[in-house]
């Protein structure tokens, strides 16, 4: 006879993770590590429908979320969404981004604006998530994907190593604004990660890049997923924090 805390247990609600730009990717990888955590995981994209509904297919349990993030318009339509889907939002991963590459002296003004309205696109979107979800629940996980080039800088990046710059600043202004909430932020700062982006460096600079890199290799999107999985699910004494995965490149 199976006992009511069994019951309990199988009936109860999965607790649900939202990331954002799930569908290539880091994205994909902290979907797969997070649904494999027992998360129902809101995949959300902006132009790859195709991958993100192939990865559905993947997870099963889970469900999307198209939306613009430098449109606060559609930022607000999506957590109206996930409140329709889901309820609830017990972690938020912050990956989606763009990289807008040119020296200061070509870069448009236009340019530069596109990169920083993503930004206020992430800020938006973990302020409705935690008004409608988590200062309501009393917890959560916030979890922002920066990058290594956010402290090292990169020449021809300099308005999306600003962005990450400002995306661990912002991690570390919340957690201390979140005081006594029992809702934990915190960025993972990736090294130079084997995906399609990196995939279109020409060869002397991906020579030049592994020289410097202690453990020889490019990362991998999963070696970000484990991190994220880690703190969206047990790492409960770290807030605050920007943690780096990058072989040894850089250590903060």
């Amino acid at each position: 006879m199976t006992d009511s805390k069994s019951r309990t247990e199988d009936t109860a609600p999965k607790p649900v993770a939202i990331v954002t730009g799930g569908g290539t990717g880091i994205g994909t990888a902290c979907c797969l590590a997070l649904a494999a955590e027992g998360f129902r995981v809101g995949i959300h994209y902006r132009k790859s429908e195709d991958q993100a509904r192939d990865l559905l297919s993947r997870i099963h349990d889970g469900f999307l979320l198209k939306a613009d993030l430098s449109d606060m318009n559609e930022v607000e339509e999506m957590a109206k969404s996930i409140k329709d889907k889901a309820g609830r939002v017990d972690v938020l991963v912050n990956n989606a981004g763009v990289s807008i590459n040119s020296d200061i002296n070509t870069m448009k003004v236009d340019e530069f604006d596109s990169q920083r309205a993503m930004l206020r696109g992430i800020w938006y979107l973990t302020k409705r998530i935690l008004r409608l979800f988590m200062l309501r629940s009393g917890s959560g996980r916030i979890i922002n994907i920066s990058s290594v080039v956010g402290h090292t800088g990169n020449p021809g990046q300099i308005p999306y190593t600003m962005e990450k710059a400002a995306l661990d600043a912002f991690t570390k202004s919340l957690a201390k604004e979140l005081w006594g909430r029992n809702i934990l932020v915190n960025s993972v700062a990736p090294g130079f990660i084997d995906t399609a982006m990196t995939e279109s460096l020409p060869d002397d600079v991906r020579n030049r890049i592994l020289e410097n890199i202690p453990l020889g290799r490019m990362g991998q999107p999963e070696d970000i997923a484990d991190v994220v999985a880690f703190l969206a699910g047990r790492g409960n004494y770290i807030t605050g924090s920007v943690i780096h995965v990058n072989g040894g490149l850089y250590g903060g």
